[in-house]
């Protein structure tokens, strides 16, 4: 190269009409590399999401493909075949959605609400209280019912509110994430609705796959997920299941979608029609689909065993070691469970503590005073569980309060060991040793 005559990116871009250089011969400056920004030994994730995710998960997440080649065509078809299975319905329509769990929320709010429509949004928190501004944005009169705080909301209360109301559509979480509650009561809700002609709605983004969810038993219209918690999969790929009476309502609806990536017709034509919406994060759908053939490996009877020991036994040694879980019993979720803070300790510095000395991540809350640790597919592991738990105890003993981590950890394995036949009984299944060898080690 001739140097000398070389002209500089600057004389050959210009400049602008106000005579400043365009800098592009200036590039961002003190730009580290991802080996300097990442901890050396990763964070073990045991907060409400994202969670640990399975070797096969993260090396299908490494894979590129055509999005519209056969190889494709066949993952999603596998997909579609093992969704079903774990949405509990022969008969759901299954979409897939480039984006979180908030997209695949909004894929299915905006496809079968119309402006003006009545809707009944339940709100138990932070997420439920997401579907109503969706609704809200959309033109949808919505009627919001607050449930008490720490409380589930009673399947008599939902349809006093249907009939008052008569809304078109009611959105409702199965487990809300924010504030640790469980709409136990969801399969007689479901009911009600049906008998009024109204859709249902159900998140199940940190539920699904991690207890029972009937969606063809139970009548719910759209369920929707995320990749990153219970399906221990990554964050970014999601899924919104659709039933023949859901469907129908988005092709006879009269009013035009405004939305255009989350249009369900038009990602109809990728999920079913094989042919092009957008280019799809394939990446993403293959790691989605190692998630779900892990499932499907496991079954969900065992599954949901193997949550509802660690979850219970988690709770147990918590409460054994003196502190209190945020939310009572009998409206409790299992799936992230919430712990009151003692006094004088603040979140943000526990939650440090925890990952500095222990490289073990929880997660604060929305306000309540709170931390909550996450109890969804991978974090389900006895060595997580204790992990988890003794980073928690120490952390809180360094820092000044009175807990008793010994107590709390001798609970929690004579726990495990305990529930490891009750629950086994209770399920019909055969009673393991431990329920931990079941799938690989995470990544």
């Amino acid at each position: 190269m001739d140097y000398q005559n070389h002209q500089s990116p600057t004389a050959i871009m210009g400049s602008t009409d106000k005579g400043r250089s365009l800098r592009v011969e200036c590039p961002p400056s003190a730009i580290r590399m991802l080996s300097d920004i990442l901890p050396d030994e990763p964070l073990l994730m045991m907060g409400a999401g994202p969670v640990p995710i399975p070797a096969a998960v993260a090396h299908a997440n490494s894979i590129v493909i055509n999005h519209l080649g056969d190889a494709m065509v066949a993952v999603v078809e596998q997909v579609k075949s093992m969704a079903n299975y774990v949405f509990q319905s022969d008969t759901a329509r299954i979409l897939g959605v480039a984006g979180p769990g908030s997209a695949a929320m909004e894929m299915a709010v905006a496809n079968l609400l119309e402006p003006d429509d009545k809707c009944l949004c339940i709100c138990n928190g932070y997420f439920s209280g997401r579907l109503a501004e969706m609704a809200t944005r959309l033109g949808a009169d919505v009627v919001r019912h607050t449930v008490a705080e720490r409380e589930s909301v009673a399947a008599e209360a939902v349809t006093r509110l249907l009939e008052k109301h008569n809304p078109k559509v009611l959105t409702i979480v199965q487990g809300e994430t924010s504030s640790t509650v469980c709409n136990r009561q969801l399969s007689l809700i479901c009911e009600a609705a049906r008998k009024h002609g109204c859709l249902v709605i159900v998140d199940a983004v940190c539920t699904l796959s991690t207890m029972p969810l009937q969606m063809e038993d139970w009548g719910v219209d759209a369920v929707i997920t995320g990749g990153q918690k219970g399906l221990s999969s990554i964050p970014g790929v999601s899924l919104v299941a659709f039933s023949e009476r859901a469907w129908t309502k988005r092709r006879t609806r009269k009013a035009d979608l405004s939305h255009w990536c989350l249009d369900a017709q038009l990602a109809d034509r990728f999920w079913y029609g094989k042919s092009y919406h957008y280019t799809a994060p394939v990446s993403g759908v293959l790691a989605l689909h190692e998630a779900l053939r892990l499932v499907c490996q496991e079954t969900l009877p065992v599954r949901f065993h193997r949550h509802k020991r660690s979850s219970s036994a988690l709770q147990s040694g918590i409460e054994a070691c003196g502190l209190k879980l945020y939310v009572d019993t009998e409206h409790r979720l299992d799936s992230v469970i919430g712990i009151c803070l003692p006094d004088n300790i603040e979140a943000a510095e526990l939650m440090k503590y925890t990952s500095d000395r222990y490289r073990v991540e929880i997660s604060g809350s929305f306000g309540a005073p709170i931390v909550r640790i996450g109890q969804m597919g991978e974090q389900c592991r006895s060595h997580n569980v204790f992990r988890a738990f003794h980073a928690l105890g120490s952390s809180l003993s360094a820092l000044g309060a009175k807990v008793d981590v010994p107590t709390g950890m001798s609970t929690l394995e004579r726990s495990l060991a305990e529930l490891e036949q009750s629950l086994a009984v209770s399920a019909q299944l055969e009673p393991a040793d431990d329920l931990d060898h079941q799938l690989p080690h995470t990544a």
